[in-house]
């Protein structure tokens, strides 16, 4: 794994983590509405956010006092195309073992 998507992985290693990513894939949202979605203080979810933005999976721009995160999808590509060679190693698998089933005989 090229070491670029380390930080990817490890955002997307926590379930809190990925439920905040489909969140932002509906809508961009302050922290604090992210934190009115979760039973944790703010400041926790913010830890979450910053890991998310450091994967570079979320972006974040201020409008006046606020800072709004966004879902960065393009960020997701490099960590599909990564993952991509495991389905064609499972797709490889079965197809060989479906062969190997329509051939035998018995």
């Amino acid at each position: 794994m090229p070491p670029a998507l380390q930080p990817a992985f490890r955002a997307l290693a926590d379930p809190t983590r990925r439920e905040i990513l489909v969140m932002l894939g509906r809508s961009d949202m302050t922290i604090g509405e992210v934190s009115a979605r979760f039973q944790m203080t703010r400041a926790a979810v913010k830890k979450h956010l910053t890991v998310l933005e450091e994967g570079d999976l979320i972006s974040v721009r201020s409008a006046g006092r606020e800072r709004i995160n966004s879902l960065n999808p393009n960020a997701l590509r490099p960590v599909t195309t990564w993952l991509s060679y495991f389905d064609q190693f499972w797709d490889d698998k079965l197809a060989n073992l479906k062969e190997t089933i329509e051939g035998d005989p018995t």
